[in-house]
């Protein structure tokens, strides 16, 4: 085998490698309200960290968003299913309080609706 077909072999195996891993290995970011406090801390910057949030049915839970983004879409963040819609400031706190009542998987999003999470009610 020559040099040149040898160059075009790796290459075409890395692209390949590179491919997988951006449609395949991804993985969701998930965090979990802890037993004893009840809260997640959630980092808005170029979207929601973590976008997946796993919480008790019942179990009040309190979302703590800091907003890091000058970006003005992520100003806001908005739980349709839960009535609640808050503005967030550049590097404040905001505390959201929620109680689900039924398991099941509710969206949240920015004012904009281009910036999306989920809330898991297990």
């Amino acid at each position: 085998m020559t040099p040149d077909k040898i160059f075009v072999a790796i290459v075409g195996l890395g692209l390949i490698g590179l491919i997988y891993w951006f449609f395949f290995g991804k993985k969701p970011s998930y965090a979990e309200a802890s037993e004893s406090r009840g809260e997640i801390n959630i980092l808005v910057n170029g979207g929601y960290k973590p976008e997946n949030i796993k919480i008790k049915n019942g179990k009040t839970t309190k979302l703590i968003f800091n907003r890091t983004d000058t970006n003005s879409c992520l100003e806001e963040v908005v739980i349709p299913d839960f009535k609640t819609k808050k503005y967030l400031p550049l590097n404040k706190k905001v505390e959201i309080e929620i109680t689900p009542k039924e398991r099941g998987v509710y969206p949240i999003h920015c004012g904009m609706n281009m910036f999306h999470g989920k809330i898991i009610v297990e």
